[in-house]
Parts: C-alpha cells; structure tokens; sequence
C-alpha cells in the first residue's frame, strides 16, 4: 500500500450476483480514509457509496453509507462513541462494546479484524461487530469469528447474523482480501 497522498485504488467483483466496486484507500497524517462506490444488480440494482475514516492501526471511526435505487435514497452514519456507537447521530446501546462495522456489501471491512487476527496457522479472533445490511440499511450487532489458516489465509467464521456462513479468505500482505470465497475477488483493471 502506497503511503500518504495518493491512494491506492482496489476493485473488486461480485461472484455471486453482477456487481463492482471501486475503492480508494488513503494514509493520511493521522490514520486513513477510504471512498468507495459500488454498483450491484442484487434486490433489483443499486449504487451505494461508502466512506470510512480509520485511526492509524485500522480500527474505524466512522462509516458513512449511501444508497441509491429504485426506491431512492437513504442515508446511515456509524460513529464510534467512547466503547459504544452511534447511528444516525443517535446513542445504541446494543451495540455498545462492538468491535468494528461490518457493511455487507464489501470486503473492505474484514481486513480491520483479519490484521488484528495473530498470525500463527490455528490462531484465531472472535469479535461482535456493527453489522450493517447494504441491502436494508439496517446495523444490528453480530458475532464473528478469523481463523488463521496460513500467512495469507482465513477462514471467516458468522456465529451471528448469518450463523452458520463460513468462507475462506485469501488476503495480500496488508489483508486486503484477493478473494473471499462464494462472494468477493480482486480484480486489476485494464491498463491498455
């Protein structure tokens, strides 16, 4: 990953339904930012634009989501609050002591736990997060749990939400996730 100034631009494909995402990643002075806009053919198509600010050890701050459809726009905002969170502006206390966000439709946001997760093949992490529905625009607290496979690799664990839902994950040397099997892959675009 570049350091600060320009970003570093990622995308990635959907593999289960027609969709691309477009996401810049930049160091700033006091931790990073992150700009994305995905475009989806799921629940009928979608854009939905989102930005994160990180402290410098990537753990977010703050999630502002955007989406845009047939139904028109919505708004949610995810703030960090001391050990809780805010949505919309507004204190929810189910969700106070959650880790990180986890916003369904990128896999941005499972690099903050995978770095987190030691490195040792076996090791694992298990962490309730902010889930937050893409789709419905909807932050309900889920429980996930990282399993280190090998250097690049985790098996992603939902013991919440999606209960029951495993994947593995390949990630590069800043676990940003190459592919994330049954949903998500990196792709390089054409430099012709």
């Amino acid at each position: 990953m570049q350091t600060s100034g320009r970003p570093t631009i990622l995308f990635w494909r959907r593999t289960d339904v027609p969709g691309l995402e477009r996401l810049e990643l930049t160091v700033v002075p006091d931790g990073l930012w992150a700009a994305s806009t995905v475009l989806c053919l799921e629940g009928g198509g979608f854009r939905l634009d989102h930005r994160w600010r990180l402290t410098p050890d990537w753990r977010a701050e703050s999630l502002d989501v955007e989406r845009w459809d047939s139904g028109g726009h919505r708004r949610l905002v995810l703030e960090r609050s001391g050990d809780g969170w805010l949505v919309n502006g507004e204190p929810r206390p189910d969700l106070d002591g959650a880790d990180e966000p986890d916003l369904s439709v990128t896999p941005f946001c499972n690099t903050f736990p995978i770095r987190r997760t030691p490195t040792t093949a076996g090791a694992g992490l298990t962490l309730d997060t902010c889930f937050v529905d893409g789709v419905a625009m909807t932050v309900e607290r889920s429980r996930q749990r990282y399993d280190r496979v090998g250097p690049n690799r985790v098996r992603y664990v939902d013991l919440g939400v999606a209960a029951g839902f495993e994947a593995d994950l390949e990630v590069d040397d800043d676990g940003l996730v190459l592919r994330y099997e049954h949903l998500f892959e990196r792709v390089a675009p054409d430099r012709a």
